[in-house]
């Protein structure tokens, strides 16, 4: 961050970005009255302005395959009026060119006139710190880590034969203004690492990975604790599939560890209960809100107030604080996330989950952290009561279809559990079910849910954006396991 931005407000901050530096070629007062103008009679919308620094460094085989710096700016501008949207944007942050979008956002007004809805409330909550994280410290040192890292992978097990690594970091910041001249502001860190090594034993090759991250320092994130802590868990990973054995395929038991297992839940329920889809009536779970959609214990919420969290917002990208959301309650249905659109054709308020990919595109809603919560149970309690099943520990990757619910899931790090004990590691696993039929399969709930490391990113219509999951371990009854082994 510029000097001249520390210690400012987020809206002084981008105040400086936008209208006030050298070369601007946009000022506030010419910005608020071309909004004000473009979106006259409309039900909704605002000028989204947005600044991004963004870097990363990657490495393999003890090389530096690359090193990327970037910068980029620009503006949406929606305009909104009954269920359609008009949206028009440029990276040129200009009179002229808010104009022209303004010319073409304005044509779904056809003769039509609507009543501007009541904009989001103000907060002064700030949840991550004030910071660059590309201006910690030089660019170098980030490179010459890497290279440590590598080292230190190679010296922990002769077995190791590859290591990949790399680090990810981000600054954003946006300002929106909305045709009643209400402005808000956020100002965005975001640092990320992943590591991933190759170990081989008698011709066999197994890999494991560990990845972390969130909306703090790059000095936290880059100290020796936190990257030998990812290189061991990622060695670790590896070699316990160098034991694995191809796993079973058959209905079973399954108990899923703690944190990113979460991620299961996201797929499989969460975007099912965003508010677009059950809107336009697509999801499985529309038209069931009041109605048990799960089992006696679970309760979903999407929290995107967790402080410094990946997935976590001060504001969402349509300006409103973003907030705690039950979606399911004790296995009940009781809420649906949503962006200002959706929430006002389905009567509700915003939850403040309208988010965007950047500049470039409309905000819809999205999910931000989003967690099952904690029971009774305990994860021996869950191993012990299983005859026959699996341990899912960690997942890769997974897709599920939004329509159906239906879902397929790999595991990445998984055991059998055989007569209540957790016996051989194995490999190949994949889960398959429904998100619907798979919340009322759970028999079992441990006590506090974990959160994920720190590095989930969730694809929708096109657009990514930064998520986090979490929860406690679980058993489920009725899961079909695919695998290859006997």
């Amino acid at each position: 961050m510029p000097l001249s931005l520390q210690g400012l407000s987020p809206l002084a901050a981008t105040d400086a970005l936008f209208f006030e530096r050298a070369g601007a070629r946009l000022g506030r007062p010419d910005a608020e009255r071309l909004v004000r103008h473009a979106l006259e009679g409309m039900d909704d919308g605002e000028l989204f302005l947005e600044y991004r620094e963004s870097e990363a460094i990657s490495l393999d085989e003890g090389v530096i395959r690359s090193a990327t710096f970037d910068t980029s700016s620009g503006f949406g501008l929606r305009a909104v009026l009954e269920a359609e949207t008009g949206f028009a944007h440029s990276d040129d942050i200009s009179e002229s060119a808010i104009r022209r979008a303004g010319e073409t956002v304005s044509q779904i007004r056809a003769g039509r006139s609507g009543t501007l809805a009541v904009g989001p409330r103000s907060t002064n909550h700030r949840l991550y710190p004030d910071i660059n994280p590309l201006e910690e410290g030089a660019f170098a040192s980030r490179a010459a880590m890497l290279s440590e890292l590598d080292a230190y992978a190679r010296a922990r097990d002769p077995r190791v034969v590859q290591v990949m690594a790399s680090i990810s970091a981000e600054w954003q910041a946006i300002q929106i203004i909305r045709p009643d001249g209400q402005r808000m502001a956020d100002i965005r860190p975001l640092v990320r690492m992943n590591v991933s090594v190759v170990v081989e034993q008698d011709g066999r090759r197994e890999s494991g990975g560990h990845g972390l991250g969130g909306r703090y320092s790059y000095t936290r994130l880059l100290s020796p604790q936190v990257w030998q802590g990812a290189v061991d868990e990622a060695l670790r990973m590896a070699l316990v599939n160098l034991d694995a054995r191809p796993a079973p395929a058959g209905e079973m038991e399954v108990v899923l560890g703690a944190g990113w297992p979460g991620i299961l839940l996201h797929e499989a329920v969460g975007h099912g209960l965003e508010g677009d889809f059950n809107r336009k009536g697509t999801s499985a779970f529309a038209g069931l809100m009041g109605k048990r959609v799960a089992a006696p214990g679970v309760t979903v919420v999407d929290d995107g107030t967790l402080p410094e969290r990946r997935g976590s917002l001060t504001i969402d990208d349509e300006g409103t604080p973003t907030g705690r959301t039950v979606m399911i309650e004790d296995g009940i249905l009781t809420g649906y996330l949503q962006d200002r659109l959706n929430a006002r054709l389905m009567g509700v308020s915003p939850t403040g989950n309208g988010r965007r990919q950047s500049y470039a595109h409309a905000p819809m809603p999205r999910m931000t952290n989003t967690i099952m919560l904690g029971g009774d149970a305990t994860t021996d309690d869950m191993i012990r009561s299983t005859k026959r099943g699996l341990y899912a520990v960690n997942f890769g990757g997974g897709q599920v279809d939004i329509t159906s619910g239906k879902f397929v899931f790999a595991a990445s790090e998984a055991y059998m559990i055989e007569d209540g004990k957790i016996t051989t590691p194995v490999r190949g696993a994949t889960l398959i079910g429904n998100g619907a039929d798979a919340m009322t399969q759970v028999t079992m709930i441990g006590g506090e849910p974990a959160l994920d490391p720190g590095i989930g990113i969730c694809g929708k219509s096109g657009q990514g954006v930064p998520v986090g999951v979490g929860q406690p371990t679980l058993k489920m009854t009725g899961l079909t396991v695919g695998g290859t082994g006997g």
